[in-house]
């Protein structure tokens, strides 16, 4: 990544607003510098000379008074505002990189896991670039510049001394700076592998205690830990010594500037006061330079989060549909010929799979353990584009549509999907169910009675208003089923899709499950289910076997 990458400021306007008034004050922190340096000179050497008094010089003082108070309600105000801009900048990066990356699919999110971690704490560590190291970049391109052009103008022999020594620092900022990106790299790489372990132990963490394996990944965890804990600290090892080897250069170089200037008053070709304002000004001209490279390295973290963030987000986007989705109460949905590689690209799952949904009927999908019934029903919702075959829309009287040519939006907007594993956000049931709709609290009713979620409700403190926490905590695999359930049930889809929805009830919450797909049936709504129990087979209008495939042409693997 640059030192300013322009893709930053493209992506987050509020980096854009903070580099403009960084700039800004920058420029005038440059002014304050220069009039600091030529005060402070102005008001002490009359009086070490003896040619004035200390009242003579009290209106310099008290101009030099004024400036150091302004050059500190200037840093001042651009640290606020600068946490205030790098927070903003952040939140706004992450929420560009978890749209693009949820827009690229759930076959792209299943193979960039990292992407998780990316989006909480790695893009995290890009606050210290903004708060740190760009604004002393911005000093760097206008108070060097400018302090150093007000030395040219008082002592020419001093200027060159720092003209000749100034290009050492960034040569060293450099040299440095490729080691750190090399551990930096290293620690973000191993930041992102130990947040896919950790949160996937988690999500297995009830089978894995119900097996009495719990214990089990603890010990490869605790190896990625002191993995990253190696690749942190070697990154500040590195930070430490850039800033000890810049702190040596820049001291070394004004060294030279006031022996030079020392010489020169002692031999009387140059007066105290020119001489004094020359080393005061010398520091200031290294100073943002040398800030420069030790922020650097202190947010090179930051930098190679951006830096993946700019990788995600510029991955192009699968094409989408334009058209708007017919009506899907009078629209017969087919799977033509569908294939799907599975990740290991061995096999097809499903393989060649011909599906034919029609209005109003029950549908269910047959086949054993890994033949791709899930998958089928990711290519029908549009999560998943199929390596071979395609979906059509069929309506009386109209043309058949590619699924492939519909707005995805407005194809979602007549379906219900319940998955294996329901997905809850922190909410009130009500919300939940819901769904943001207003629904009446009689069809609430009505269909939690269908369902079983009423005796859910009784163990909720508040009933419908009761919250439930991020993925249904405080509910039962079951309960969290039923709610989904439900939703469903209140929703107005005229397709609704149940992804083995018996899977974690017991005989009771089948038999729930059976009167919810009759009572779905009995309004006309059309219903996909995904099913190994022969009760909800026999339910089913049509039932459909899906099977696997090995791939025996390459091009069946990839269309």
């Amino acid at each position: 990544m640059k030192p300013l990458d322009p893709r930053l400021l493209r992506r987050a306007r509020s980096a854009r607003r903070y580099v403009l008034l960084t700039a800004g004050l920058g420029a005038l922190t440059a002014a304050l510098v220069v009039a600091q340096a030529l005060l402070l000179a102005a008001a002490v050497a009359p009086v070490v000379t003896r040619t004035a008094d200390w009242p003579d010089v009290a209106g310099a003082v008290g101009r030099l008074a004024v400036v150091v108070v302004l050059r500190v309600l200037v840093t001042g105000l651009q640290e606020r505002y600068a946490h205030r801009s790098a927070t903003r900048a952040v939140a706004e990066l992450r929420e560009q990189v978890v749209a693009h990356a949820v827009a690229l699919g759930p076959r792209w999110l299943a193979s960039n896991p990292g992407v998780s971690t990316l989006a909480t704490r790695g893009l995290n560590d890009l606050e210290p670039y903004f708060v740190r190291y760009l604004p002393q970049l911005l000093l760097a391109v206008t108070v060097t510049p400018g302090a150093l052009a007000v030395v040219l103008g008082l002592d020419w022999v001093a200027a060159l001394t720092i003209i000749v020594t100034l290009p050492l620092v960034p040569v060293f900022m450099i040299l440095i700076g490729r080691l750190t990106q090399r551990f930096s790299d290293r620690r973000l790489v191993v930041m992102t592998h130990l947040g896919h372990q950790v949160l996937d132990l988690l999500a297995d963490l009830p089978t894995l205690r119900a097996l009495g394996r719990e214990k089990g990944p603890a010990a490869r965890v605790r190896e990625l830990g002191d993995a990253h804990r190696q690749a942190t600290m070697g990154t500040l090892r590195v930070a430490f010594l850039s800033g000890m080897v810049l702190e040596l250069l820049t001291t070394l170089s004004v060294a030279l500037v006031a022996v030079g200037v020392g010489l020169r008053l002692v031999d009387g070709g140059l007066d105290l006061q020119t001489g004094l304002a020359v080393l005061v000004l010398a520091p200031e001209v290294y100073l943002p330079l040398r800030q420069v490279g030790a922020h650097f390295h202190a947010s090179a973290d930051g930098v190679a989060a951006a830096q993946a963030a700019f990788d995600v987000l510029e991955r192009p986007l699968p094409a989408r549909g334009s058209t708007a989705a017919p009506d899907l109460a009078t629209t017969t949905v087919r799977l033509v010929g569908v294939s799907v590689a599975a990740p290991d690209r061995a096999s097809l799952a499903p393989a060649r799979l011909d599906l034919e949904i029609r209005p109003g009927r029950v549908v269910a999908l047959a086949g054993a353990n890994g033949a791709g019934k899930s998958t089928a029903v990711a290519v029908l919702l549009g999560l998943l584009e199929p390596d071979a075959g395609y979906v059509l829309l069929e309506q009386p009287g109209h043309a058949p549509v590619p699924l492939a040519d519909v707005d995805p939006a407005s194809w979602w907007d007549q379906l219900s999907w319940v998955p294996q594993r329901a997905v809850l956000e922190p909410a009130t049931v009500r919300e939940t169910v819901s769904h943001g709709r207003g629904v009446p609290e009689p069809v609430l009713d009505a269909a939690a009675r269908l369902t079983g979620l009423d005796a859910v409700l009784e163990t909720v403190p508040g009933g419908w208003d009761g919250r439930i926490g991020q993925g249904g905590v405080g509910l039962s695999l079951g309960q969290r089923q039923r709610l989904a359930l439900t939703r469903a049930l209140v929703a107005p889809s005229a397709l609704v899709v149940l992804d083995e929805p018996t899977a974690h009830l017991d005989a009771d919450g089948e038999a729930v499950v059976i009167a919810a797909v009759e009572a779905l049936r009995a309004e006309g709504r059309t219903v996909l289910l995904v099913a190994h129990r022969p009760s909800l087979l026999r339910i089913a209008d049509d039932v459909v076997t899906v099977t696997s495939a090995p791939v025996t042409d390459a091009a069946e693997a990839v269309r």
